[in-house]
């Protein structure tokens, strides 16, 4: 019987498996030229560019203007379609989670309190599933970030069409990542309420006490005085030196003001994931050069006195207050639906311009990629070509999508059960 089980679990683990594999081969790195010609050109630093075309060699936009010419290339003909960078999407645990109610296939969250060694890259799947659903509507990059209590991990930056992790990877600032703790409803009952009160507190001791051994740890290093190596201190160096950034996942003001204590106290680079209340603290943030990821476009209201139109207003609010922030969606598959959360918050108070601009070249700049997420000169070849407004899920209709100057396959297995049915 112990074999029979033992057996069909390992079936069942292959089968998983097998699942989590789409088909669409990777593309070849470019060696032909293209030229894109007389399309509606959408650039995050310079608007709008009509009857503009766009040559990309080598993976790289190398010109950007009227009447372009080139021996040899691949010309597309982009008459009446729109041409916008590629979309990188913030705070997403794409790779990590194929089937989120089924444990084996879920490898965002790792236990433990204090793991700033995890890098969360290291369990992302190439091969996901997802990953061609998502890349239908243009998402090209994708920031893959481990959940779990307080310090859980680092983030990497990743390309949605690749072989292998290595292949995925791109060059961009270290990130670590801190939940701050948070009670979502005090409760009513004296006894409870101090109980939640006084558990609070303990972690935010924890998260003191974390520090505080990180930095001794990097004061001993620094001196070459470390005795026995710990890999968690180890890790965190570079966020001491300032050399990577501490991304704190916080929504409420209070969480926001004591996170920005944190860093004041350590000369942290600082980035606010989340960050509902965020626009209410503009001096605070933009003191320490703070950033924020907003990520609740399409969350309900936190407070039961608020406009039920409050989280779609608070970008323009971030960019009325001056404070740094890009749109991020925290999901995995859902993550999709990030261009259409840049659409909502044009349509509450965003420009067109500053809306693409949040999830393209601003999400860009609070990774420290200085090449990325615009259509000019000197940038990734991360292109798409669409029949319309990228931010509106009824007219985009993207045709086409390109990575470093790769033609992507767009077919996914969306599509693929879409062609099955219609057969029935």
């Amino acid at each position: 019987m112990k074999t029979i089980i033992s057996l069909a679990a390992a079936v069942f683990s292959l089968s998983s498996l097998s699942v989590a594999a789409h088909d669409m081969v990777p593309a070849p790195a470019q060696t032909q030229d293209i030229l894109i010609k007389n399309a509606t050109v959408h650039s995050p630093s310079k608007g709008v560019l009509t009857n503009t075309d766009v040559l990309i060699q080598q993976g790289k936009i190398t010109a950007v203007g009227p009447t372009l010419n080139a021996a040899d290339a691949t010309v597309i003909d982009a008459t009446n379609k729109q041409v916008y960078p590629g979309v990188i999407a913030l705070d997403t645990s794409l790779g990590l989670v194929e089937v989120e109610m089924m444990r084996p296939s879920n490898d965002v969250y790792e236990v433990g309190q204090s793991n700033p060694q995890i890098i969360a890259v290291s369990a992302y799947n190439p091969d996901s599933e997802i990953i061609p659903t998502v890349r239908v509507n243009g998402i090209t990059h994708a920031q893959v970030v481990p959940q779990g209590d307080l310090l859980a991990g680092q983030s990497s930056l990743v390309s949605l069409d690749s072989w292998t992790i290595e292949d995925a990877l791109v060059p961009a600032t270290q990130g670590f990542h801190l939940y701050w703790p948070s009670i979502r409803r005090l409760s009513q009952d004296k006894d409870k309420r101090k109980e939640q009160l006084d558990e609070y507190q303990q972690q935010l001791k924890q998260i003191e006490q974390m520090f505080a051994d990180g930095q001794r740890y990097h004061l001993a290093n620094r001196d070459k005085q470390v005795s026995k190596i710990d890999l968690r201190w180890q890790a965190l160096q570079p966020l001491y030196q300032r050399q990577a950034q501490l991304f704190v996942h916080a929504n409420k003001q209070l969480q926001i003001e004591e996170a920005v204590a944190l860093a004041k106290q350590y000369d942290f680079k600082l980035v606010i994931v989340g960050g509902y209340d965020s626009w209410r603290l503009a001096d605070l943030l933009n003191e320490v050069n703070a950033s924020v990821v907003y990520t609740r476009t399409f969350s309900l209201p936190m407070r039961h006195d608020e406009p039920l139109e409050m989280s779609f207003k608070i970008p323009s609010l971030l960019a009325e207050a001056e404070i740094p922030f890009a749109l991020g969606f925290s999901s995995d598959w859902n993550s999709r639906n990030l261009p259409y959360a840049a659409g909502q918050a044009a349509a509450y108070g965003l420009t067109q311009q500053q809306a693409l601009k949040s999830i393209t070249l601003d999400a860009a700049k609070i990774l420290g990629v200085t090449d990325m997420g615009d259509i000019a000169s000197g940038y990734r070849g991360n292109v798409i070509i669409a029949e319309g407004d990228l931010l509106d899920p009824m007219t985009s209709r993207i045709e086409q999508l390109f990575i470093d100057g790769r033609q992507i396959d767009l077919n996914n297995r969306h599509q693929q059960l879409y062609q099955k049915y219609l057969k029935r």
